[in-house]
This record gives structure tokens, sequence and C-alpha cells, in this order.
């Protein structure tokens, strides 16, 4: 026994040293600047001495040092190794990153939003965009950085005819990879980098067969996204099957791109189920992008759950760029309609939610009753014959669990109760193309792929494998209980048709993840929805519409959905005003798109949910963005990095950038100058304070009006405000009070209620959304 406690003793640290080692960032804040490049790295290196038992070792663990704005590393550690740099006062946060954590969110839309210069705009508030563009110069000179899983030079949208000459302030590289060089390269992608070290660190070498070791797009989306921001103008664009034919084109599309591939296909996985993407890699293509000299940044990547400030690698990369008033636009996640489920809720990013635009694909069926149902789909089959019709649950194998009986996941279905038959599949569990190929591979003719409760009538189209149409919930239901109600059930799909000017539009997206914001509860988000549904742009041409492995088709422009989609569209918008105003902070932009934006419809109505109720804040934030609108707000809520810095003083983290040191008491977190307001848990009154700055004519008056949340009143202090010349502040103090009746009105402790106020001179109306609880 006594020789058995000695090897063990001795074993002991071997033991230690063969832990388990994962990826860890350490994070130090802002760099003080007094260090050269290759000095930042040798700082570094000097922790990870510390905590190894050998220099090889330390050597060998760091995979990226941060340099350019960002000041930290990730390295390979252990909880230990850890534990003992978190505990260093100069440290901000340590954190480990988590492979699954972060993956994207995923023509028209531009008329839709005012922006298109060819034909009328629809009378729906949204129209100035033509003036926009050439005030703008169509977003000549700006760069626009993209974060996603690279791009398909060779797509027609990124043609550089037309375009101006590359920024002199352009420090990027356009880097070389198995099947992407600098000829790929040009005056619109003036820029290409790939990040991999951490993908690779955690699943091995690469798989070239699933992707591309270079800024090379496999999978389709980063191409969409980027064409989406700034693509070129491209006649006759369209989807398989012809669908959404016209002009495909991005929001400035003279504007510059920038891309950083760190999105990656997960080994083994259809591209449909989604990508991965390392915050260690993130973090290293965000400070390569604030050195390169971008002026905006798109982000369509999120989380599945909120992340705590100090661990989320965008919120920290997104504080450095503002430093440089760098612009971030972020998707707020595909989560909803849970609420609580945002992603990138910091109030230095534009975080954006998803709405759909007035065109639909509309793919009839009927049914063997005669009824006639308008589904939707951009699938180029039709079955123009009666064909016996099946609910999924009624021709499952005998081994599928009953909870998913309707879902037609893989190998679910009978191929002897399927074959030559249209299957009613129920969305929930599973990927929605890959229900249809089920379909097929049990032998069904074509298929109805009907909504959940929870997705309302918000329907989602997609090319699937054979002739399939989407209906909402409630034909969903019609559909059912007709096959429940008949013998011999039958139906016929027809061949789909897009529709312009349908109304109501927009209508939010069930997908969208929504407020009340659980990290930064003081910060109302999203701040602003933007085209996210059936939209159509470029592909990348190793990838399927339907991105699934025995899909062979190829194209060239694709139809998806996601607050990924969102997000480029505002990052455009973004873009634009940069180029009118590029005296304008981050802030200040950030506050033009929202305080602009429309919270009503084609119809003239509130905007709706998927459900057809009237949708809050939490779900669309400012409302609809109108970057015609943005170019001239007439006020701005602006902050300055200290401002900003103040904010992470009275949230708790005080040791961000060390020329600044937190005041002994710090400023109440509600007096950010937001451009809205949230106040969760109000116990009587409160006052909060913004300020606002003229960016309109020289003299102007400015007067209040609110319409209050439900069971709580607002004034404000003064009520009139004066400014003789642009760029004067001017404070007020909003007083915010529950009512005495509140409860007995029906408003429940902890439940928010929504309003917002506004500041008008009779030509601008600058309006803030507000939600607010009881304690």
């Amino acid at each position: 026994m006594k020789k058995l406690s000695i090897l063990f003793l001795f074993l002991l640290p071997l033991l230690a040293s063969c832990e388990e080692k994962q990826v860890y960032i350490v994070y130090f804040g802002e760099h003080k600047g007094d260090k050269a490049l290759h000095e930042i790295e040798e700082f570094h290196q000097s922790y990870l001495y510390g905590v190894k038992q050998t220099e090889e070792e330390a050597t060998a663990s760091l995979l990226y040092s941060y340099k350019h704005s960002i000041n930290g590393f990730a390295a390979l550690l252990n909880p230990d190794e850890a534990s003992k740099l978190s505990e260093l006062k100069e440290v901000v946060s340590v954190f480990k990153s988590n492979p699954r954590k972060y993956s994207v969110q995923t023509t028209r839309s531009w008329r839709f939003a005012g922006l298109e210069e060819e034909g009328h705009n629809v009378n729906h508030g949204f129209g100035g965009g033509r003036d926009l563009l050439k005030r703008a110069g169509y977003g000549k000179q700006v760069i626009v950085g993209l974060l996603d899983s690279g791009v398909w030079p060779e797509s027609l949208s990124f043609r550089d005819e037309g375009m101006g000459p590359i920024p002199k302030s352009w420090k990027g590289i356009c880097q070389n990879g198995p099947d992407f060089n600098s000829s790929h390269c040009n005056k619109k992608i003036i820029g290409a980098r790939y990040y991999i070290k951490g993908f690779e660190n955690y699943y091995g070498p690469l798989n070239r067969t699933e992707d591309s070791r270079s800024p090379r797009d496999k999978d389709g989306h980063g191409t969409h996204t980027a064409s989406t921001a700034v693509g070129s103008r491209v006649k006759n664009a369209a989807a398989l099957g012809g669908f959404a034919r016209g002009t495909a084109t991005g929001g400035a599309p003279l504007a510059h791109l920038a891309i950083y591939k760190v999105c990656w296909a997960i080994p083994n996985q259809e591209k449909a189920d989604g990508n991965t993407c390392f915050e260690e890699d993130m973090l290293a293509a965000i400070d390569d992008a604030i050195g390169d000299g971008v002026h905006i940044m798109s982000i369509s990547i999120g989380t599945r759950e909120p992340t705590p400030l100090k661990e989320d690698g965008i919120a920290i990369g997104a504080f450095h760029a503002l430093k440089k008033n760098i612009v971030v636009a972020c998707a707020a996640g595909n989560e909803g309609p849970a609420p609580s489920t945002l992603s990138n809720p910091s109030p230095w990013i534009i975080t954006v939610g998803a709405s759909g635009v007035d065109r639909a694909f509309f793919g009839p069926l009927v049914l063997g009753n005669g009824m006639k149902i308008e589904g939707q789909t951009v699938t180029p089959y039709k079955l123009d014959k009666d064909c016996p019709l099946v609910f999924a649950a009624d021709a499952v194998a005998s081994n599928v669990p009953e909870n998913v009986t309707s879902q037609c996941l893989p190998n679910s279905l009978s191929p002897r109760k399927v074959k030559g038959k249209i299957v009613l599949c129920m969305r929930g569990s599973g990927m929605r193309v890959a229900k249809g190929m089920e379909v097929k591979r049990a032998g069904g003719f074509g298929f109805i792929l009907g909504n959940s409760q929870a997705n309302g009538n918000d329907v989602i189209v997609d090319a699937h494998v054979l002739p399939a149409t989407s209906v909402g919930y409630n034909d969903a239901m019609k559909i059912l209980n007709y096959i429940r109600s008949t013998k011999n059930p039958m139906a016929r799909i027809g061949i789909a048709r897009t529709i312009l000017q349908y109304r109501p539009a927009p209508v939010m997206a069930s997908f969208t993840s929504r407020g009340p914001n659980v990290i930064h509860p003081s910060i109302l988000k999203p701040d602003i929805t933007a085209p996210g549904v059936n939209i159509l742009a470029a592909w990348s041409g190793a990838t399927a519409p339907s991105k699934l492995y025995e899909d062979k088709r190829l194209v060239r422009y694709n139809i998806i959905s996601g607050t990924s989609m969102a997000c480029p569209h505002v990052a455009a918008a973004a873009a634009l005003l940069r180029a009118i105003h590029p005296e304008w902070s981050s802030a200040a932009i950030r506050s033009a798109l929202m305080t602009t934006a429309w919270m009503k419809n084609n119809m003239g109505q509130p905007i709706a949910d998927q459900s057809g109720n009237a949708a809050t804040p939490f779900q669309f934030g400012s409302g609809h963005f109108r970057p015609a609108k943005a170019a001239d707000p007439g006020l701005v809520y602006d902050a300055s990095y200290t401002d900003y810095l103040l904010y992470l003083c009275s949230y708790g983290v005080k040791n961000v950038y060390p020329k600044f040191k937190c005041p002994a008491v710090s400023p109440s977190i509600y007096n950010f100058n937001y451009p809205s307001v949230s106040l969760p848990k109000l116990n009587g009154t409160l006052n909060i304070t913004r300020t606002v700055t003229n960016v309109g004519a020289s003299s102007s008056v400015y007067f209040f009006s609110a319409r209050p949340p439900l069971g709580f009143a607002v004034k404000a202090s003064p009520s009139v405000l004066f400014f003789n010349h642009v760029g004067q502040k001017k404070s007020f103090i909003i007083t915010i009070k529950a009512r005495e009746d509140s409860m007995s009105n029906g408003h429940n402790k902890g439940e928010y209620a929504f309003g917002w106020y506004t500041w008008s001179n009779g030509h601008h109306y600058v309006r803030s959304p507000m939600a607010v609880s009881l304690a």
C-alpha cells in the first residue's frame, strides 16, 4: 500500500501536466500604446512563461497575440493555469473558448427600404432613397469589413466596374490559399484573410473536401451577406427557377469590401445545419480589421443564448472598434420567438432584428375537396395531378419517438406508407430542407411544410429537392383537418410565382431573437429591424441552394432568411451615412438610424408579429430602418469613448483602458446617452438624463411629446429645446413615474409596457422607444 501511495505522489505532477488543455482567451483591455508589435507578442508570451513548465511549452501554447487594438491573447491552458492568470490585477477577464458558442445567423429588400434607383417606391414611408445614394456616392471610399464564411470572388456581384481607387488609408492584405490568391482581389474586394487556428486546434486539420483553407466561401452564407451589403449591381439576377428576378445590388454598391473568414464547415455534418465560428479566430479577425482600416463591420454571427459581457468575444472586439470610430452591426440572433434570447446586446453594437419585405412566392396548393391554399415556395417543380396526401405522423417507421413523428426527420418515414404521396411535415425539430430530402428518400412525390404554432404564419421559403410548398400554422391545421376527415385525401402542388407589393409588410420574423436584454438590462435591444426574410443575394459556386450534400444543383443567386440577412442591410446603410457624414461618430450613426426608424407597415398599421399581433420594441427595437431619413435625423444622441468607459464603470468593468480611472462614484447606468430607454423593475419615480446634438438646421426649436407605456407617466424638463447652431448640445431630464392605478389596470410586476417619446420641430421627428416594468 505504501508503494502505491509513493507511486501516486510521483504521478501527481505528470497528471497535472496531462490535464486536458483548452483554448482560453486572456483579455487585458486596451493597449497602452508604448510597445511595438513584436514587443506586444513578447509581453503576452511572458505571461505564459509564468504558468507553463518550459519555454517550449509556453511558445507552443500561444495561438494568437492580439496586437492592434485588442490587448490579449488566445492560448492552450488547463483550468489551473487559466485560474492563475485570472487572478492578476491587470487581467480584465479570462474565459474559455466554446466550440459551438457562435454560428452564423442564417434585390427587392433595398427597393422596399426606399433605396432602389429604378422604378417607383411604394408609398409606405420609406421614400427618398435615390437622393441618398447620389449624396453618398453609392458608398465610394467606404470600406466594409465582413466577418463570415468567406467570399466567392467570381460572382458578378463582386466585379469592380465603376469602382473608385482603393482608399489610401487601407493597410490590409489579400491572403493566399490553395484556391484563392491576390488575383481574386480587385477594387471591390480589396482585402481577404482567413482565421483557422482555433478551429483546427479543436477539430484537427481542415477537411479540404468540406471547406477551403483560404478566404474562399464554400458555404454560401458569407457570399450572400457580402453582396447584400456592398454587392455591385447585377441585372437579371434570379434564384433557382427564376424566382425574384430583377437587379441584385448591395445597399452601398460602390463601397469596398474586406473579407475576414472566421466561420468553417463542421466536420461530417450537413452545411445546412450551420457552421461554427471560434471566438479566438473572430477576435484575431476584428483586431486585424481595426488595424487594416475598415470603417464599418458587418458580423452576422451570434450565440444560441445570451453571453456575459466579459466572455463575449464579439462584444470585446466591437468595443475596441468603437475607439477607432468603426460602426459595428451585428445580427440579433435566430432564437425567437422565445423572449430574452438576444445575441450581441452591448450598447456599442447596432443589434439588428429581422422582418419581411413586400414580396411573396405563392406556391398554390389544391386539396381534393377543392380548397385552395396559397403556400409559399421557391421550388421550381410542380405536381399538376392529384396525388394521395398523408400526414407524416401516419407514415413513420416503427422506431420513431412519438414526440417527433410529424417532423420528417432523417430515416423516420416508411417508404411503404409514403411512396407516390404528398407528405405533410411539421416544423419544429430538424432542418426544413432536410425534411424534403427525407420525403424524397422514402419515395414521396411532394411535400407540404407546415409551421408550428410558435412559427405562426411567418413562412420561410426554401429551394427544396422535390415539389413542395410551405404554409402557416393556421393553413397547416386546415390541411390536417382535411386529412383526418377524408378517407382518401388528395392534393396537388401548382407552379409557384413571385408576387410584388405584398401586404402587409414588413412583418416581424418568428425566428428573430427578442428582448428583454438580460446582459445589459438598462439598454433596450434590438436596436432596429431590417429585411431578413426570403432575401435574394449572391451564392457560392461550391454549394447547393439547399446546402445538402445530396443536392447537386448549383446557383449564382439564392434566397435565404435570418437575422444574418438583416445585419448587412444596416451595415450598408451605415456605410452610406459614413460617406455623407464622415465627421459623425459611430454612436451618431446608430442614433440616426434608430430615431428615424418606422413602426408601421405598408398598410399604415403597426408592424405585426408572426401571429398577427402588434409587435413590440423587444422584436423591432426602434422600428424598420429608413436609410434615406437617417441621413437627416435633425438630432442625434452622441456618445464618446469616455462615455462608454463610464458606462463600463457603472456596469462593474473598471480596468479596460490603462489611461482611464473610474470615478469614485460611477454615473447611473440609466443615464448612458442611448437613443432608447429600458427601465426594468421601476419602483416609484425615476429621473434619467439624455443629451441631444443638433445636426440639422442651425436655428431650430424642438418640442417634446410622449406616448407613455401603459401604467406610467412620462414628462421632460425642459419640454422645449432651442438651438442656434449646428453641433450645439442640449440636455434634458425625463421623469418616468408609475401610476398609482398601474396594478389595477392589469399591469403585473415584472411585465414590460412599451411607449415612446419624440422631439419634433415639425420637419424632423426624433423618436425613442421605451420599455418599462414595475418592481
